[in-house]
């Protein structure tokens, strides 16, 4: 990860764009602005209140995972990296939303609306641009998903990695997949825990003590919304990686995986994904066929 300090102000972009507060005034944001953007995200969903992220980077992978979402009773609320546009087709129940219309980023990760789903939806399933979950499993996540309350979030957790237990400052909760609510959201926004990395840096930190806390916490995505849990005793419910893991097209556990894109803000998942994986046999693989372009 590139040093905060020694990033021009191009770079600090391509930074915020993943998510992350210790660069968001540096990089020319402010919560005015992202207010301003979350009402022009809610105004294009026009009242979708349960909606599941599915986040371009390849126009064709995009499409599978929008076809599975809607066929599971869900709205497919299609957000995309601006490197790579919107994705070509849409399905007849999905909403295009452009998240980065307001703030002009170079690059943009899910991680920017998931970090503010309480201003514009009540409830919001996620998942990455490069999983795909067999039906099965999918009806059970849906059903899991649909089911919480306000107030609830659900995320994937690596439960088997010995570092939760051996270093619990170095854990995280992820986004692999999951579901979060208007309430939840809400609340870590206010007690300064969300998704983006850095938590420490959140502007709704309590106190410098606190920062100080904090920062001695992982630094990456996720991080914020374990704390929250443990440290604000709030519910919330766990998926295990393994779970959905075998259809997890990205470098974890992969030791084939040539990745071409670098390993930091300015990684293009679109290169990596279409370099590595043949969408047709990953669905082939995980019963996905009728789902496949």
């Amino acid at each position: 990860m590139t040093d905060a300090n020694e990033a021009d102000p191009e770079r600090l972009r391509y930074m915020a764009g993943i998510g992350n507060w210790e660069v968001f005034d540096a990089a020319g944001l402010d919560l005015d602005m992202v207010h301003t953007a979350a009402d022009g995200w809610r105004e294009d969903l026009g009242g979708v209140e349960q909606g599941w992220l599915c986040w371009n980077v390849n126009d064709d992978w995009c499409l599978v995972q929008q076809k599975i979402v809607q066929s599971f009773g869900w709205t497919p609320i299609v957000g995309f990296d601006p490197r790579v546009g919107p994705p070509k087709q849409l399905t007849s129940e999905a909403v295009l939303v452009d998240f980065n219309k307001r703030l002009q980023l170079p690059n943009m990760f899910l991680y920017i609306p998931m970090e503010f789903a309480f201003l514009f939806c009540k409830k919001l399933a996620f998942w990455h641009s490069d999983l795909l979950i067999r039906p099965s499993k999918m009806q059970v996540l849906s059903d899991r998903f649909a089911a919480l309350e306000n107030g609830d979030i659900a995320v994937t957790g690596a439960w088997y990695n010995p570092r939760s237990l051996l270093k619990p400052k170095e854990a995280r909760f992820w986004e692999l997949i999951g579901c979060t609510t208007e309430k939840a959201s809400r609340d870590q926004f206010e007690t300064g825990c969300g998704w983006w990395m850095n938590f420490y840096a959140h502007p709704n930190c309590p106190s410098e003590k606190e920062r100080k806390r904090r920062k001695k916490h992982y630094w990456d995505h996720g991080t914020g919304i374990r704390y929250w849990a443990r440290q604000y005793r709030r519910p919330i419910q766990l998926i295990k990686e393994r779970y959905v893991e075998e259809g997890h097209c990205s470098q974890i556990k992969n030791p084939n995986y040539s990745r071409v894109s670098p390993n930091n803000e300015l990684r293009d998942l679109s290169k990596d994904i279409t370099h590595n994986f043949q969408l047709e046999e990953v669905c082939k693989r995980l019963g996905l066929e009728d789902f496949c372009c």
